[in-house]
């Protein structure tokens, strides 16, 4: 474990936040400083630690080797650090803290608006920064670089995973589209060009999973990086995207469009959230993961998804 007895909190805060973005004016402006200071926080932390910690490369900053040992040793003790300072309490009102969460546009449009309205309401000192989840989400919860990923993939045993609600695919078409009836076939599925939403390894991983699965094929006539992408490219086309549940709502009244039921060996799937054990008891952290289970409850509740037909 390195000696940490020459160095204040605010400091190896620091340190935490310059190894994560490893850019001096984007680590200055998360912690409201100058450029200039931020610079001289930097050269101090050199000296305290004997080591350059973060060198120039061609593509940027890197961490040395004991940048990157010292990144994983803050993610566990720092988190720990604040709670033993702020003790068991926790108010959002007067709380401050900044959380990191990845998650697709899929996610922020079903979730976004409960959870935006009370995290501004609740607590308007809390910083949220949500990114795009990425095929590095995981990894960089265990690096605590990201403090939540919400997923349709289950998350590694080395992580706490908690499902928010099951959710399960239609199929968008143009109001046109040659397919007819209330649900696509599996041959349908794989005689009709696609709208490929890449989530995860390059593809859209609950679909072209259980595809794979299956033996099974389709042809992308086109990759999109958002859900909210894939709409626009039908008019018109004979493409086909396939969505979640919850994610094709708003087209249901659309006269452009139609929403029929995906094939039956599409599997639903749950939707949750991913985050690393040594957080699991920060209050904050807890109070997060709750606005997050409550926006799951209240979308469930308040906006039901469409239902196959009887």
């Amino acid at each position: 474990m390195t000696d940490l007895r020459n160095a204040d909190l605010n400091l190896l805060t620091a340190l935490a936040v310059l190894l994560e973005e490893r850019h001096v004016s984007r680590a200055a402006n998360r912690l409201h400083l100058s450029q200039p200071a931020m610079s001289r926080t930097l050269h101090r932390l050199r000296d305290t630690f004997g080591d350059e910690l973060l060198v120039r490369t061609r593509h940027g900053y890197e961490p040395t080797v004991r940048g990157h040992q010292l990144q994983w040793e803050l993610a566990d003790l720092l988190p720990r650090l604040e709670t033993l300072l702020r003790g068991n309490g926790f108010d959002p009102a007067t709380a401050t803290a900044a959380f990191h969460v990845h998650c697709t546009d899929y996610a922020t449009s079903v979730l976004g608006p409960a959870v935006f309205q009370r995290v501004s309401r609740e607590a308007p000192r809390i910083s949220l920064t949500v990114e795009p989840l990425s095929d590095r989400s995981f990894a960089d919860v265990e690096q605590g670089r990201v403090g939540l990923v919400l997923s349709g993939v289950v998350a590694p045993e080395s992580l706490h995973w908690e499902t928010l609600f099951e959710e399960d695919f239609v199929c968008l078409l143009a109001h046109d589209h040659p397919a007819t009836g209330d649900r696509l076939t599996l041959a349908d599925f794989g005689r009709y060009p696609h709208v490929v939403v890449v989530v995860l390894d390059g593809e859209q991983t609950m679909v072209d999973r259980r595809l794979a699965e299956l033996g099974r094929r389709r042809f992308a006539g086109l990759r999109v990086p958002y859900f909210s992408a894939a709409p626009a490219a039908l008019p018109g086309t004979d493409l086909v995207a396939t969505l979640p549940r919850r994610g094709a709502a708003p087209y249901l009244d659309d006269p452009a469009y139609r929403v029929v039921e995906a094939p039956v060996e599409i599997q639903p799937f749950p939707y949750g959230i991913a985050w690393h054990p040594r957080v699991d008891g920060d209050p904050a952290h807890q109070w997060l993961r709750k606005v997050l289970r409550d926006a799951a409850a209240e979308t469930t509740r308040t906006k039901p998804a469409p239902r196959r037909p009887s």
